[in-house]
């Protein structure tokens, strides 16, 4: 994929609001006007029925669709997502079929086959009369601007590192740096990240996030909750349950029963020593 660009915001979270320079390639999508990305990046489009079924797609979608696997032509749309993604996918044709005049949400999606990272927006279409006839989903790739380089050919189960996380803002779509974030937590199918100066929202799973983290930097600590390590200020004990206490304040992050020791170790510190508030470095 090529990209290229020049941006005067040295925000590190990224937008799309940045004016068009020479082309260059692995540059930030912070450096990209969307005049830019309509040129330049390939967009796969699916059309849907009026009961959302396939029926076609254009020449990108086939190549990034697990097509000759799953076989969608005429079936269901929701029947060849996994269980976690259906709602996400349910959410975004119900929002397009009940106001198709408003904006509709963006969505961002992982799919494995093979692993990629998508930007959806759908809208509802219309016959002459007016009438709903269906859907068009339309995506762009984002796999190579959002992640590490490929893994190494020995190592078929690693996943792609996410260098930045997709969020949503509106009806903008916001870029964090991986570094940047200090916690993240689940919020039903979707995600909070929490940096120092932001807590924004992510339409990916917080499982498919951690799945795609450098488990040096972060760990999930409780079911709801990855932390990065180096963000942790304090941690006490409180009513029986072990807290984190992050050097960006805010609510502490419980620990599960069955992170506590591991996380202890992470940190340097016996099991013991979480028995009472204790800076960390």
């Amino acid at each position: 994929m090529r990209a290229g660009g020049r941006c005067r915001d040295a925000s590190r979270t990224s937008r799309f609001r940045c004016r068009p320079a020479p082309s260059s390639r692995g540059v930030a999508l912070s450096q990209l006007s969307p005049l830019y990305l309509l040129e330049r990046f390939d967009v796969g489009i699916v059309h849907l029925d009026a009961e959302r079924r396939v029926v076609s797609m254009n020449d990108l979608a086939r190549r990034t669709l697990p097509v000759d696997e799953l076989q969608p032509f005429g079936q269901r749309i929701l029947a060849f997502h996994p269980p976690r993604s259906q709602p996400k996918v349910a959410f975004m044709l119900d929002q397009a079929a009940t106001c198709p005049v408003a904006h509709p949400p963006l969505m961002t999606m992982i799919i494995n086959i093979p692993e990629r990272v998508l930007l959806i927006k759908v809208s509802r279409v219309s016959d002459a009369r007016g009438e709903p006839a269906g859907y068009t989903l339309v995506f762009y790739d984002m796999t190579d601007i959002v992640s590490a380089e490929s893994p190494p050919a020995d190592e078929p189960n690693q996943r792609r590192r996410l260098t930045k996380i997709p969020t949503v803002s509106g009806h903008q779509m916001l870029l964090v740096d991986a570094d940047d974030i200090l916690h993240l937590h689940s919020d039903g199918h979707y995600t909070r990240v929490v940096t120092a100066s932001a807590n924004r929202f992510c339409n990916l799973s917080i499982g498919d996030i951690e799945l795609r983290l450098d488990p040096e930097l972060f760990m999930r600590v409780h079911r709801s909750h990855i932390v990065q390590l180096s963000a942790v200020k304090s941690l006490a004990r409180e009513g029986g349950r072990l807290l984190l206490h992050l050097e960006s304040g805010g609510a502490a992050v419980p620990v599960s029963r069955t992170s506590a020791n591991d996380l202890l170790a992470r940190l340097g510190m016996p099991a013991a020593s979480g028995a009472a508030p204790r800076k960390t470095r």
